[in-house]
């Protein structure tokens, strides 16, 4: 706290009775006047508020809003989040159980992986590289045919959009494609 002398004081002329209030007011809070004087303006002005602005806590209108609004927060406690919180208990033991069931199940052993020579592992490589590269050279190609059927069209109230034409066999042919291709590429994999 700072020395009294290193301030500047003014006096302010007030009646006896709300000096006498501010004065007990301030060792309620236990500030010099000054500090509980600006105190009360930095609230004022901090909160946007006008000292004679009537915030109606005080009022019955208030404490029945109040009151209202504690009970539909008991409400929501009682209906949802105490039912909420007991089938997330029940959830997370059985959670546990499941644990410490697969902790008794007995571990299997699958083997010793087989170990390939680095010119094995150097072909399997290259074969699934000449694949992709035989799969990206396929839907380029279906691509740049899509988009040879594609045509422009002005809208007459907005903007333009692309028309694609093609009948419907052609794009069943082509989807036929697309789906050989992808079913042939997972089929490959997974083995």
């Amino acid at each position: 706290m700072k020395k009294f002398s290193t301030y500047g004081f003014s006096g302010i002329n007030i009646k006896k009775d709300i000096a006498e209030r501010f004065r007990a007011f301030s060792k309620e809070i236990s500030k010099s006047h000054s500090e509980t004087l600006e105190a009360m303006l930095n609230f004022f002005k901090w909160n946007n508020l006008d000292p004679n602005d009537n915030l109606g806590v005080k009022t019955d209108a208030t404490k029945k809003r109040i009151n209202a609004l504690i009970a539909i927060v008991r409400n929501i406690e009682k209906q949802q989040t105490l039912p909420t919180k007991a089938m997330l208990d029940t959830l997370f033991q059985e959670i546990n159980k499941v644990d410490e069931e697969e902790k008794e199940v007995e571990q299997f052993d699958f083997g010793t992986p087989e170990t390939l020579s680095r010119d094995t592992e150097l072909e399997h490589y290259k074969k699934r590289y000449d694949q992709m590269l035989q799969e990206l050279s396929t839907y380029r190609n279906n691509t740049k045919n899509l988009l040879k059927h594609l045509t422009y069209v002005k809208g007459t109230f907005g903007k333009g959009y692309y028309k694609l034409n093609m009948n419907t066999e052609e794009l069943e042919e082509l989807q036929k494609e697309l789906d050989n291709v992808h079913h042939h590429h997972r089929s490959e994999s997974a083995g």
